[in-house]
């Protein structure tokens, strides 16, 4: 009896701990997710019919969440530090522990119960309550059809519909030991390549790009990459003591060259965003030879001034329209930069707010990349995971606040070209205006989308997909 319980017991932590070796952040991919649930649901079955008890239900998850939270313990980020209670908080524990639960929790729960009942039944030791034992079941059959939507969803693959004559794929990168994904598409596969780079560590702009700039699959072929930790590229989360600006960099360039080798290319055009232009030009100055162009699309020059400066901004615009709570908050924690997520927080979740854009016939709203998450490139299990950039800002962004590309870079050898939008936060704009200013590059221009902000090519994306397709032409943009 005793050494029934014992592995009763052992054998959810045991599974608990090699999934937090396995899969820290929980499953990222099909295979991964199919496996854990059937390991969680025979593990699930092994502790209820070795213990006998119902007790399993309870005691096998609970022995496989303290053995997971332990054994990633060296991990940081939203997803996987303890709970908050505000809205970037709770969007990071459905994301993280919900996702990772339902995968393993709930196979758990219900292989427990199932497997209990049928050792009682071979036993029948235990005297018959008709009326709990058929609420009992009926409780677990529906948690059982529960378990069977969740896998289903889980199996659901993206998929890309097909381009005549053209490419139409998801590819895989390997960095380093690591699998980056891409999606690829074009009705020309002899036209340029563009490489379309998201910006938050962990991002992903795939829905954004096929919503919003599906045109330019006419003029190019198009790969939008997934950073480290993004959806297609969920396994390719660092260690947060390993995760450098410089490792963003090489990615970029392992991509880049993957795209060469695969179209035959000399060189390819490359699509910056937000915090993907640190990566992108840093990639762009030290591997000239790999690009056509540069295009920087809200491009970043110093975060810490531009932070300070949106700080300022945020807690004046707080006070004068009645926001005490949030403008006394802002001024007892201070200007930037901050060490975590956290306290950066207020920023992000009132840029909208405190920097209204005009999105009247504009093409995507105020949601961002989340407003663009129907597109079915997306799997259930990745749309789940577009949150997993939170883990990726938290541990890189803190560790950028010393770049200052008025320092860092003054001149790129391949032609430069910037777009922003004219509602952009005033002081990245102030801080760009005065880098641009001193850069030198073989050819540059700067599109300034009317109506339009920080994502500015997807709010306004007619506008931006006709200066870029000049990028085909033979005199190309306009520069100076």
């Amino acid at each position: 009896m005793r050494l029934r319980v014992l592995l009763a017991a052992a054998s959810p932590l045991l599974w608990g701990v090699f999934a937090g070796w396995w899969t820290p952040r929980g499953p990222g991919t099909v295979g991964t997710a199919l496996v854990s649930v059937g390991v969680s649901l025979a593990v699930g079955l092994a502790a209820g019919a070795l213990s006998r008890s119902r007790w399993a239900m309870l005691a096998a998850p609970v022995f496989f969440a303290l053995a997971v939270e332990l054994t990633r313990l060296r991990l940081r980020g939203p997803t996987v530090d303890r709970p908050h209670l505000t809205g970037l908080g709770v969007a990071a524990l459905l994301a993280g522990r919900g996702v990772h639960g339902l995968l393993t929790l709930l196979p758990l729960l219900v292989g427990s119960a199932y497997g209990a009942g049928l050792a009682r039944r071979l036993a029948a030791s235990t005297p018959r309550r008709p009326v709990p034992r058929w609420l009992g079941r009926v409780g677990v059959g529906l948690l059982a059809a529960l378990l069977a939507l969740v896998t289903v969803g889980a199996a659901v693959p993206g998929r890309t519909d097909p381009v005549p004559g053209g490419i139409a794929r998801f590819d895989t990168v390997d960095s380093a030991g690591r699998e980056l994904g891409l999606l690829i598409r074009g009705t020309d596969r002899s036209a340029p390549v563009l490489l379309v780079v998201p910006g938050p560590p962990g991002g992903s702009e795939v829905g954004a790009v096929r919503r919003h700039l599906s045109a330019l699959e006419r003029r190019f072929v198009v790969a939008v990459w997934d950073r480290a930790g993004g959806p297609r590229s969920w396994s390719a989360f660092r260690a947060p003591a390993d995760w450098r600006l410089d490792d963003e960099v090489d990615d970029l360039v392992a991509v880049a060259r993957h795209l060469r080798q695969r179209f035959g290319r000399d060189r390819i055009h490359l699509v910056a965003h937000s915090g993907g232009t640190t990566a992108g030009l840093l990639a762009v100055q030290r591997h000239p030879e790999l690009f056509a162009s540069y295009v920087g699309v809200g491009q970043v020059v110093s975060l810490r001034e531009a932070d300070r400066s949106q700080y300022a901004d945020t807690v004046a615009w707080a006070r004068r329209t009645g926001r005490t709570a949030l403008a006394d908050r802002m001024t007892a924690q201070g200007p930037p930069p901050y060490r975590d997520i956290w306290a950066y927080e207020p920023l992000l979740t009132n840029e909208a707010g405190a920097f209204p854009v005009d999105r009247a016939g504009a093409g995507e709203d105020e949601t961002g990349a989340v407003g663009n998450l129907g597109v079915p490139e997306y799997s259930p299990l990745e749309k789940a995971h577009l949150f997993g950039f939170l883990d990726g800002w938290d541990v890189l962004y803190p560790r950028l606040q010393d770049l200052d590309f008025r320092r860092a870079v003054r001149r790129l050898a391949v032609p430069a070209y910037f777009v922003d939008g004219a509602q952009e936060v005033p002081g990245r704009l102030r801080l760009f205006d005065e880098w641009y200013a001193q850069l030198q590059a073989p050819r540059k221009d700067h599109l300034v989308i009317p109506r339009a902000g920080h994502r500015s090519l997807f709010e306004r994306p007619d506008e931006f997909t006709a200066w870029l397709e000049r990028l085909r032409t033979p005199g190309g943009l306009p520069g100076n």
